[in-house]
């Protein structure tokens, strides 16, 4: 009898135990990753932070936020935008961001999160409709880096670092996007046309090159003719040549800057 109330002694003192450290264990201990960080308030009052490892906490009375120090994403949906020149387009963006005080990202701001990703949303509204669509389009970076610099600056206070802001894709009306096409058509054919005249014109120039230069040197020109003639004899055809002296042509060249043989007989007959 007395070997069964001792049994039961021992029963009842190993399920208190058990219920110990069932109950209070989990509250007494907490391991925490390397990052992450416990904001401890002991009866609703900021005790201090804690982490990473093991952390003692008194149960019932110590509560914790966990907070993760790790960078943190967050997809802006797309926003319809009217730019500056009054051009409608469609805009999403990630932002990526970290938090670099735990105290204050508790402490400071309800759900850190989501208030980053609403400030986020905003001043992505805000930028794209300070600027135009060409610079929207050309200069993506820098509309990064203001967006950026601009949440950063509001989340500073609540303990957060906007590591960079990226806007991700630029949805533009059909319409718009046809005019485009048209726009850059036309660009391109008057690269084209500019080209094609500056080739006519360096061409031009080297003609009249090598016109002063035949005419300072006249056997320069009977040369060129061989030339030709050498060029045109290397094809698959057949041709008739009738080689004539350049001089021939040099008696009617005076003639014609000269008094004619008519001319002459009129004068003496006057």
């Amino acid at each position: 009898m007395e070997s069964g109330e001792v049994f039961s002694g021992y029963l009842v003192w190993v399920i208190t135990i058990f219920l110990f450290l069932v109950v209070f264990i989990p509250q007494m201990f907490k391991i925490l990753r390397e990052y992450e960080r416990a904001v401890v308030f002991r009866l609703g009052k900021f005790n201090r932070v804690k982490g990473p490892g093991l952390i003692f906490l008194i149960p019932f009375i110590d509560r914790i936020e966990r907070v993760d120090l790790r960078v943190l994403t967050i997809n802006v949906d797309k926003q319809e935008v009217i730019t500056k020149d009054n051009v409608t387009v469609n805009v999403d963006a990630i932002t990526f961001f970290k938090v670099i005080n735990a105290e204050a990202a508790v402490i400071q701001v309800e759900r850190y999160i989501h208030a980053t990703s609403m400030l986020a949303q905003t001043t992505l509204r805000s930028i794209v409709g300070q600027v135009e669509l060409d610079e929207l389009l050309a200069n993506r970076e820098k509309v990064n880096k203001n967006i950026q610099e601009i949440i950063d600056r509001q989340t500073d206070p609540w303990g957060i670092k906007v590591v960079s802001v990226e806007v991700r894709d630029v949805v533009l009306p059909e319409n718009m996007k046809r005019a485009m096409a048209r726009q850059a058509e036309t660009e391109r054919d008057r690269r084209a046309k500019v080209i094609n005249a500056e080739g006519e014109f360096q061409a031009a120039q080297r003609l009249v090159d090598a016109a002063k230069m035949i005419e300072t040197a006249p056997a320069a020109l009977q040369l060129r003719f061989l030339q030709t003639m050498n060029e045109i004899s290397e094809e698959n055809a057949t041709f008739a040549f009738l080689p004539l002296p350049m001089d021939l042509f040099e008696a009617f060249r005076k003639m014609g800057t000269g008094d004619s043989p008519i001319t002459k007989i009129d004068k003496d007959t006057d």
